[in-house]
């Protein structure tokens, strides 16, 4: 029987629901250091201690797009900073160069605000689109940054050239940057321009490694046995036509 598509996605689904389960003593043993997140964690703590601002910039690019996987990355960093950080003297603010995105991280806010019981402390423009082309949405961002308050800037989601303006900002004001991005060029210059980057798909480990759930931890686990069963399979593929020859 061939292994097709609907097998590996039935996989994915069974690894999904088991790992669910499986390890939520301590749901991040089997991970590996990322020093990224360490600091990050140790910002936001930082950040409610001396009443400053964290600012999380979610990118320009929809959860509609072909980028859509960063942007919910970055909406589950916006849900446990804010989990964190949003009763404190200056709570996180989250900018965005898409409208429907700045709707999703309003609604995210909203919601723990209400889940820490001050929904009155929650207000509308802790969500904001800062513009809708690249560089306009980099310069609203820039607003937030420059004005004294913000200690630390994560930027996760659709960064193209635009990140090296927010991100240098952030280091001229001595805050601390964290930056992943799915877009080549965003990655280039977010590892140059950062404190911390996030390399390739750690922009996607984001809510396992910030204990956003246990369907997170176990969809990165999933990922790593999907990858070696891969890997087996097309080492078996490539070794039964040389077995066949030897018999």
């Amino acid at each position: 029987m061939n292994f097709s598509a609907e097998h590996l996605i039935g996989l994915a689904l069974a690894l999904l629901i088991i790992l669910s389960f499986v390890g939520r003593d301590n749901p991040r043993r089997a991970f590996r250091s990322i020093k990224a997140f360490k600091e990050l964690r140790r910002s936001i703590e930082l950040s409610v201690e001396d009443g400053s601002q964290l600012q999380i910039s979610l990118g320009r690019d929809g959860v509609l797009g072909p980028h859509s996987a960063a942007a919910f990355a970055g909406l589950t960093l916006l849900n446990q900073v804010a989990n964190t950080a949003a009763d404190s003297d200056q709570p996180p603010i989250a900018t965005t160069g898409d409208p429907a995105l700045m709707l999703m991280a309003q609604d995210t806010l909203r919601h723990a605000y209400q889940r820490l019981e001050i929904p009155e402390h929650y207000h509308p423009l802790l969500g904001q689109a800062t513009g809708l082309t690249p560089f306009s949405y980099a310069s609203g961002s820039l607003a937030q940054l420059l004005d004294g308050s913000v200690s630390a800037s994560a930027l996760v989601g659709h960064h193209a050239e635009e990140a090296a303006l927010i991100s240098t900002a952030s280091g001229t004001r001595g805050a601390f940057s964290l930056g992943g991005s799915p877009d080549l060029s965003g990655q280039a210059l977010l590892f140059a321009s950062t404190d911390e980057p996030l390399l390739g798909e750690e922009v996607y480990a984001t809510g396992a490694y910030l204990d956003a759930g246990p369907a997170h931890q176990a969809s990165l686990r999933a990922q790593d046995v999907l990858r070696w069963v891969i890997i087996l399979a097309v080492l078996i593929t490539a070794g039964l036509p040389l077995l066949e020859g030897l018999l």
